[in-house]
């Protein structure tokens, strides 16, 4: 929590930052009138292990970890069922504070809402019941998943999914013949495929293992996605997100989080995920990912991609925000010109991406740059100028760099953009102690 830095602070903070980118259980309940220390959570309950529900409670990751941040600051949790294709209207119509069951970070989703530091990583499995006509697999051919998939995609072929998240997504991303079987009922996909109703179904790879169990001649294929997990909070709610965001980071820095990944997910685990490098990363991604809707914002409305005066204000902007940050946590701020450079790395990678970007087609729609974009930008600058005065020194350049291209591959940015990247993220921890931040 960051007690010295106003909300009003907070916001202006964002707003200003965003033009540069132009185990335990809880009754479900229905939510009630807003007390204080009441925290309405969403969860979908059909998502092991991030969230089960039997019997009217609510288990898993989220709920343990959830638990543990209540118990610790002093709110009681109501759990408020959600289905997956009514999150995003459930979140805007205000029936919880936040989700936590599992989401991955989607622009879609920032767009409507606040996400926290990353809590977990998973990556796409499809879990396969090969067809006669399908080719075996290829030994030591690291395409091979994706050539499978793109030989699957045929008519003939029934692909089971979650309906409305993030997987059905993917599924269209990479299937655009076969048959998708998009279920809304995230439990009945496993069915349809243990009943023969599908071929394939889509998972990840911390459920998959589990849905794998006791299904015979099944082959996982993939992982073929790299996905960030967060919590995900009301837009409204920029105290609630900072609180957990402190919190979040505090308890990977113990090693309490990766203990609590370790007994939900085992094999599946891939922490750490909340340190200050890695939300960094996972913000830079966040925002890359909406790029290409800021850039068809601007050509709808005749905008220019650069406007050189305006990265000027941003970065002044961004230096102080950054100190100001700094001084609410009680930290030494990286010298201005880090910041500076930084930042414009930031800037820079953006308009890349915007001028990478094709025009949209003239039917198609296009999302407000003041009413969508921008806000959800500011909401994600907010969570960077927090991030920038906790980066430790004694980052090692080289990993830093095989870092950041493993979590940055899927932004479109080239390997040389990410390094850049990369290199100004090691300098705002220059000549700083190599812990100074991580648990803040």
């Amino acid at each position: 929590m960051l007690p010295s830095l106003s909300h009003a602070r907070l916001a202006l903070a964002g707003c200003m930052l965003a033009l540069f980118a132009a185990c335990a259980a809880h009754p479900v309940v229905t939510p009630p009138a807003r007390e204080t220390g009441l925290l309405r959570v969403g969860t979908s309950g059909d998502y092991p292990p991030f969230s089960s529900l039997r019997d009217g409670q609510v288990s898993g990751f989220d709920a343990a970890l959830l638990e543990s941040f209540a118990s610790e600051r002093g709110y009681r949790l109501e759990w408020v069922r959600f289905r997956w294709p009514e999150l995003l209207a459930d979140l805007g119509a205000q029936r919880f504070d936040m989700a936590a069951s599992g989401l991955t970070i989607r622009p879609e989703r920032s767009l409507a809402g606040r996400y926290t530091v990353p809590v977990a990583r998973n990556g796409a499995l499809l879990l396969l019941r090969r067809p006669a006509w399908a080719p075996a697999p290829a030994t030591g051919d690291s395409e091979a998943p994706l050539a499978l998939l793109r030989t699957l995609d045929r008519p003939d072929f029934r692909l089971a999914v979650n309906r409305g998240g993030h997987l059905e997504r993917v599924a269209r991303a990479h299937f655009h013949n076969a048959r998708i079987l998009a279920i809304p009922d995230n439990a009945a996909v496993r069915e349809a495929l243990a009943s023969g109703q599908a071929d394939a179904a889509l998972t990840n790879t911390v459920e998959g293992p589990r849905w794998a169990e006791g299904l015979s001649g099944i082959e996982r294929v993939g992982p073929f996605t790299r996905d960030v997990v967060a919590l995900y909070v009301q837009p409204s709610r920029a105290a609630l997100a900072a609180e957990l965001d402190t919190w979040l980071l505090r308890q990977e820095a113990r090693g309490a989080l990766e203990a609590l990944r370790t007994r939900y997910f085992g094999p599946g685990a891939t922490g750490p995920t909340a340190t200050p490098v890695d939300a960094l990363l996972s913000a830079t991604a966040e925002r890359l990912a909406l790029m290409p809707l800021v850039a068809r914002a601007k050509q709808r409305a005749g905008q220019p991609i650069e406007v050189l005066s305006q990265e000027a204000r941003v970065l002044e902007a961004a230096r102080q925000e950054v100190h100001a940050a700094a001084e609410a946590l009680g930290l030494p701020a990286p010298p201005d010109e880090a910041i500076s450079t930084f930042f414009q790395a930031q800037m820079d990678a953006a308009k890349r991406l915007q001028l990478r970007t094709p025009p949209a087609a003239a039917d198609a729609p296009v999302h407000s740059l003041d009413e969508e974009l921008r806000p959800a930008l500011a909401r994600i600058s907010a969570r960077i100028s927090t991030l920038v005065p906790r980066v430790p020194g004694g980052l090692e350049r080289e990993a830093t760099r095989r870092k950041a291209r493993e979590e940055l591959a899927s932004t479109g940015l080239e390997g040389e953009e990410i390094d850049r990247l990369a290199d100004a993220l090691v300098a705002l921890g220059a000549g700083r102690d190599d812990t100074a931040g991580a648990g803040r």
